[in-house]
């Protein structure tokens, strides 16, 4: 059930580019729920990003930042939990584009005891670029996305376009096939939903993990599990569209020391991590 009284903060975390995120910024413009503040966390100090989020006039912007020392990502987030005055929290990567229904959808699935697990449509080369050039609006794309849908499967070299299909909670389809259905749940850090109070008792990312994916999601999975929370899939319910690009350096760094890591804190039942939000 919607709660219109919940205080919903929607963290996007980013890096430089910021065209991506003008178009984030677009598609939060056509939100079906309006009432949720917009905390920037920025891995960096770049002055066009800054400039631009200047710019912005009819949102009310938070805005953190630290020093360029490298990919930092799991400290800038716990910047923007530490900025933020929601106690219900949406996370997205700064090159995911929500659906109009994003935030809606997640207010309306939340549930004490629930982190919410989302997922994200890849679009190809073709269509990104579409949306970067303006050729399209999200917006537009979100709509006509049943009848463009072979044209996006082509072009979404990294699969999943199947995961741009979406469907209402509220409806049947929904508490009929998807609410109980056997799927991954596992957490994807750049689409996921949680309580406030739930990520401040696990003290946030753990900065341990570096320039890794670990602590973006795996990390985080296992410490809300080990408080009592449960997973809830929302997949095909809170959308996002990914921007195509090559793969990152940060995707390309071995992390089987992090995972070794994590593997020691599990045996230790370390879920209130070392180097978190506190040390902030």
């Amino acid at each position: 059930m919607l709660d219109k009284n919940r205080k919903v903060s929607l963290i996007i975390a980013v890096y430089k580019d910021v065209e991506a995120l003008k178009l984030i910024m677009d598609a939060l413009r056509y939100q079906t729920y309006t009432d949720f503040e917009v905390v920037i966390a920025e891995d960096g100090e770049n002055t066009q990003m800054r400039e631009y989020i200047e710019s912005i006039k009819d949102f009310n912007i938070k805005h953190t930042t630290q020093e360029d020392l490298g990919i930092r990502k799991t400290r800038s987030l716990n910047n923007g939990i530490i900025a933020s005055s929601g106690d219900f929290l949406i996370f997205i990567d700064g090159d995911c584009v929500p659906y109009s229904t994003f935030v809606e959808s997640y207010v309306k699935l939340a549930e004490d005891g629930y982190v919410l697990s989302g997922r994200r449509m890849n679009l190809g080369p073709k269509y990104s670029k579409k949306l970067r050039d303006r050729e399209l609006s999200t917006l537009t794309l979100e709509k006509t996305f049943l009848f463009r849908y072979l044209f996006i499967a082509k072009d979404a070299i990294e699969r999943h376009s199947e995961d741009g299909f979406r469907v209402s909670p509220d409806g049947w389809i929904y508490k009929t096939f998807i609410k109980n259905r056997k799927a991954s749940t596992s957490i994807l850090g750049c689409n996921y939903a949680c309580f406030k109070k739930d990520i401040v008792e696990i003290n946030g990312y753990d900065e341990a993990y570096r320039d890794t994916a670990v602590g973006d999601d795996t990390d985080l999975e296992w410490r809300f599990k080990a408080i009592g929370l449960k997973l809830k899939s929302a997949k095909y319910v809170a959308n996002v569209f990914h921007l195509y690009h090559p793969r990152s350096i940060r995707e390309k760094i071995s992390s089987d020391w992090a995972l070794e890591l994590m593997e020691e804190k599990k045996r230790s039942k370390q879920f209130k991590c070392e180097q978190g939000i506190d040390r902030h």
